[in-house]
């Protein structure tokens, strides 16, 4: 496979241990952490790991990082970002929510908006919402993901196909420089395709991790999307891609446009 020495210790690594970080590699190595990162990201564009946060893991491993620990990475910027999303949602409209830690997060800052019908695949999201008063809850039907209470399969895609809602919030668990978003699920990007197609207004929630990941599936490229919440602003291809499909980018937290001139005042 033509990889150098360091890549292949790189890798064995990875494997052995289920994880590598970039700072710990640059310090074995004895290189930098650009160093590392340039192996990394080959290593990821071959198809043998895949950037999280920090480093990187087997390729064949992260889609099944626990889900208590995909809820845990990055909660205050999730919650920060479900806030604003949610900000964007009038009261008295209709909202699709597909799988996902942040989308869930979005779900508990609709708790005080009402009346919303909120059509999802996410079990979650329905218990999340169950008992907050002013909405109608619409849980599609299909076979049951039991590591993370996700609905998928050709059952819930056409259930999803019979109603077109104001706006859907999707999250992703990767996101190319080039606007691809991205998954790993067949079935599960089949039911965010259909959301999707059923609704007016589409909001990408995901924070500033998804862009250090990568995934086989497309969900679909920025032309689809509205607006894009995330916590730091994304890659500048990224960015101008953004602004060649005409979609609005809205930054929370402490890299908001709002926190930076504070910062500098």
């Amino acid at each position: 496979m033509d990889l150098t020495t360091r890549q292949q210790d790189i890798l064995s690594g990875a494997r052995r241990d289920g994880r590598v970080g970039v700072d710990a590699l640059a310090k074995a190595f004895a290189v930098t952490p650009q160093t590392i990162r340039r192996d990394l990201n080959d290593l990821c564009l071959r198809g043998l790991l895949s950037r999280v946060h920090g480093g990187a893991m087997p390729a064949n491993s992260v889609s099944n990082v626990d889900y208590e620990e995909r809820r845990n990475l990055a909660a205050d910027e999730k919650r920060e970002i479900a806030a604003a999303a949610a900000a964007l949602i009038p009261e008295n409209s209709s909202v699709m929510l597909n799988l996902g830690t942040t989308t869930e997060q979005v779900a508990r800052s609709l708790t005080g908006h009402s009346g919303l019908v909120v059509i999802t695949n996410n079990i979650n999201v329905i218990n999340i919402l169950n008992g907050s008063s002013g909405k109608e809850l619409i849980l599609a039907g299909g076979v049951v993901r039991q590591s993370d209470g996700g609905i998928v399969g050709e059952a819930a895609v056409q259930f999803i196909r019979q109603y077109k809602a104001d706006i859907a919030v999707i999250g992703a668990s990767a996101i190319d420089d080039d606007g691809a978003i991205l998954d790993y699920d067949q079935r599960e990007v089949s039911v965010a395709r259909a959301i999707l197609d059923s609704a007016r207004r589409v909001i990408l929630v995901a924070d500033h991790h998804k862009f250090e990941r990568t995934a086989p599936m497309r969900i679909c490229d920025l032309d689809r999307i509205d607006v894009f919440v995330t916590d730091r602003p994304p890659p500048p291809r990224f960015m101008r891609e953004c602004n060649r499909q005409g979609v609005s980018v809205e930054i929370v937290g402490a890299f908001s446009p709002d926190a930076l001139e504070n910062e500098h005042n």
